[in-house]
């Protein structure tokens, strides 16, 4: 940053507090992303920080794990930094307090102003305050933030789940005024809630040191269309005041379809002058989850069609922009989704608004993953967060479970860390702390057996068809879980994807490897795990949850099941797998780029009409002449007719109760050379929707790789696209190759690396023999020098001119 925008973005500060101190009533909130200095030191001293001369400048969110938790180099930096800003405030009102509010800062936190510690917060995922009234001065103030993701076995989640601890001030920060007499939280409950009447409960707490006798506090309740239908003054009398709003007619209801939400407003007045306000969203909605079947939302069934989400993004970690969060939520929202679980953790707040606007139902979860239970330190530290959690969540109508943990006594860190005895009565203790703080939602765990009868709602452990048995085993085990869990749901199902990589025959629902049409005849092939014998084929998982699909949108008693997960994310337990350190189980890319599965649910379960043929990144293939394949296509229309190099294959009618993709397939028997597949859907209203695309097709197979091909294309950014193809002494490309293949830019640009993504990552493993790297040029116009190279074949290279 250049030292005349660093000054005017100083001045535009000063000015904007200036505006917001100018107001007489209510609190201010500045956003303060912009303009921090950071030190990658872990020093505890201040003043040795405060000295120190390497510091660089960022904007938040941030974290130092952005890169390095996805490089090639085994581990991450677990460890502390320090952050600075100077904050100017031209005028310091004795008559208010100000504070600083971090969204988010893992792990622990150390706040200083002006040379003091202000505060301190232990615990990653969730928001915290800290006064800053009696520290700061009129003019420039010096604020120091310490931050560290050290390994801490006193601290969820533990080091041995399943995804990076990212370091770091990883969400928004804001500097708030507020007058020294306020409102300090709004509970808002729904007592009563049916179609034709609902009740709503305010219990304000306030903060009034001088215990002033002359406060009121006022209460309006907007309908979602802004029209006011009630409205209360009740004098504050106490630290807490309770409003009820009866009876109120017809309520809009808060649903999945229709998320009607009502704006709740609280002002806090001294003497008729308006000293704070505070306004919130209220949904009208009740659910029940029946007695060993389905789920219930305002009186009617509802199938939950979820899937999980872990908060991180290519480049940026879990320094997410608000535009990243709403991104992914928009996805899942118009895959048709229902209903997501946070998984493991508490999300930014932006998410929990988010899902109440476009109707998602929330599973919010303590991170309590992994690593058994632990000491007095660790159990204060887990109580302290779930209290945190459910305080700061608990307006949201779309959260209707706390969970209380994952795999909680997997891989204990402490001596005696799995003692199931020990941990149910630590579990029963968090449950009896949720159910006093919130006895409106239900709690539940996942894959902890021993505990499943203290939550409300269980759900075990089904990986059908990838850890262990075949997928179409899976209405066995669901009709199983039915009968023993009094309130059973099944959260995590799926398995890894490779973005390009597809088989003719892909392992099948019976666990047996078929052949590809080459042989006579061939000795089929059973496997047990599925995970393990890394075909990590797109069209493998298309036909699992295809499967998965069809079972649960065809059982009346089911209460319904979330997938895992709705992005690949990044992990440190998976340095080997195609993309190093990265679990690969997304219905989309590190970036949110759809795979063939996100289709998948999407004719499932959206209402916009689409059709998309299996598959866009499966354009290369091989097979014997004469020899059909089987061409699915996902589509939520009433009917499609397909087409094969201009000739209609026929029309066909979709049925949810036929398997594949619901009875949309055809049987192509493709030429030599290109052939256009063209999809048209039709709706029932008449509208139409097509999809195309061109598969080069050949008839001989490819015989084993000989060496690497290297090519480029010049991307709409600038960038290039750097390709590797193993081809044969045929020239052919192997479309059974799946070695690792290993990228460098030797001049001219560097490799856009560590982004754990399919065109990210200086080592990835081939997917049908093709693997690709975005480049960007280094800007001195001199050509850029690639090469490829792996164990095999030790070194191709390209040159590409400006």
């Amino acid at each position: 940053m250049n030292k005349t925008n660093k000054t005017f973005s100083i001045f535009a500060l000063f000015v904007l507090f200036q505006i917001c101190l100018s107001s007489s009533f209510a609190q201010t909130k500045m956003n303060i992303n912009d303009n921090w200095l950071y030190l990658e030191n872990d020093t505890q001293k201040l003043n040795e920080a405060q000295k120190a001369s390497n510091w660089t400048s960022l904007n938040l969110p941030h974290t130092w794990n952005a890169e390095d938790a996805t490089d090639l180099y085994p581990g991450y930096r677990r460890d502390a930094s320090w952050y600075q800003k100077k904050i100017n405030i031209p005028k310091i009102d004795k008559n208010r307090v100000y504070s600083l509010y971090f969204e988010g800062s893992n792990v622990t936190t150390n706040v200083y102003v002006n040379g003091k510690e202000a505060g301190s917060h232990i615990g990653g995922y969730i928001g915290f305050s800290i006064d800053i009234t009696n520290f700061i001065k009129e003019g420039n103030n010096d604020i120091f933030v310490r931050v560290d993701n050290s390994y801490d076995i006193e601290i969820i989640p533990s080091q041995k789940s399943d995804f990076f601890i990212y370091g770091g001030i990883t969400r928004d920060v804001w500097l708030v005024s507020k007058y020294k007499n306020h409102i300090e939280n709004l509970k808002i409950t729904t007592p009563e809630v049916s179609a034709k009447k609902a009740s709503v409960q305010i219990v304000s707490s306030f903060v009034n040191p001088d215990n002033l006798k002359d406060l009121s506090l006022t209460v309006t309740l907007k309908n979602p269309k802004g029209k006011k239908v009630a409205s209360k003054t009740v004098l504050v009398t106490d630290k807490t005041s309770t409003i009820t709003f009866e009876n109120i007619k017809n309520p809009e209801l808060w649903d999945t379809e229709k998320p009607n939400l009502y704006r709740l407003t609280a002002v806090l007045s001294e003497k008729n002058q308006i000293r704070d306000s505070v306004s919130e969203k209220v949904g009208f909605r009740w659910f029940e989850f029946k007695d060993h079947g389905p789920f219930y939302l305002n009186g009617k069934r509802l199938l939950i069609r979820g899937t999980h989400r872990h908060e991180e993004q290519a480049g940026v970690g879990a320094a997410m922009s608000n535009e990243q969060h709403w991104a992914d939520m928009k996805s899942i929202k118009e895959m048709g989704a229902n209903f997501v679980r946070l998984a493991h953790y508490p999300q930014d707040p932006e998410i929990y608004k988010a899902c109440d606007e476009l109707g998602l139902l929330v599973w919010d979860e303590l991170p309590w993953c992994r690593g058994g239970i632990g000491n007095d330190v660790w159990k204060t530290n887990t109580k302290n967060m779930l209290a945190e959690i459910i305080n700061q969540n608990y307006n949201h109508p779309s959260i209707i479970i706390w969970s209380l943990g994952n795999e909680i006594n997997w891989l204990p860190d402490f001596p005696d860390g799995d003692n199931a005895d020990k941990t149910n009565v630590f579990l029963s203790e968090l449950n009896d702390i949720a159910h006093k703080l919130d006895p409106t939602r239900k709690t539940a765990i996942r894959k902890y057996y021993e505990g499943s009868h203290i939550v409300d709602v269980f759900s075990p452990s089904i990986w059908s068809g990838w850890y262990s048995g075949s997928y179409k085993s899976y209405q066995k085990a669901i009709d199983v879980y039915k009968k023993e869990y009094k309130h059973f749901i099944h959260a995590e199902y799926g398995g890894d994807s490779h973005v390009g990589r597809h088989s003719e025959n892909p392992v099948t629902g019976e666990n047996v490897i078929k052949a590809e049409g080459w042989e006579e005849a061939i000795v089929q092939t059973k496997v047990a795990n599925i995970a393990q014998i890394g075909d990590w084929s797109e069209n493998y998982i298309v036909d699992l949850f295809d499967w998965h699909l069809h079972i649960s949108e065809n059982d009346p008693t089911f209460v319904g099941n979330i997938q895992w997960a709705f992005k690949d994310f990044a992990t440190p337990l998976r340095p080997e797998d195609d993309i190093p350190y990265m679990n690969q189980k997304g219905l989309t890319d590190r970036n949110g780029i759809p795979k063939d599965a996100y289709y998948v649910f999407k004719s499932y379960w959206a209402k916009e009409p689409f059709t998309y043929i299996e598959s866009h990144t499966w354009t290369e293939r091989q097979g014997p002449e004469n020899t059909p394949r089987t061409i699915s296509v996902f589509s939520n229309c009433e009917k499609v007719t397909f087409f094969h190099n201009g000739k209609s294959l026929g029309e066909k009618q979709r049925n949810l109760a036929v398997y594949p993709a619901n009875g949309l397939t055809w049987d192509v028997n493709f030429t030599k050379g290109e052939n256009i597949l063209v999809a048209v859907g039709k709706t029932k209203d008449g509208k139409t929707v097509s999809d195309t695309i061109k598969v080069n097709y050949r008839f001989n197979k490819n015989d084993t790789a000989s060496s690497l091909q290297l090519s480029s294309e010049k991307l709409k950014n600038g960038n290039y696209l750097v390709t590797a193809i193993a081809i044969d002494n045929n020239n052919l490309r192997c479309l059974d190759y799946e070695a690792s293949v290993y990228f460098q830019c030797l001049k001219g640009g560097k490799t856009l690396k560590n982004q754990g993504t399919p065109t990210g990552s200086e080592s990835i493993r081939m997917a049908n023999g093709k693997a690709s790297i975005e480049v960007t040029p280094d800007g001195s116009g001199k050509p850029i020098e690639m090469t490829a190279l792996n164990q095999s074949f030790k070194g191709e290279y390209l040159k590409i001119e400006p």
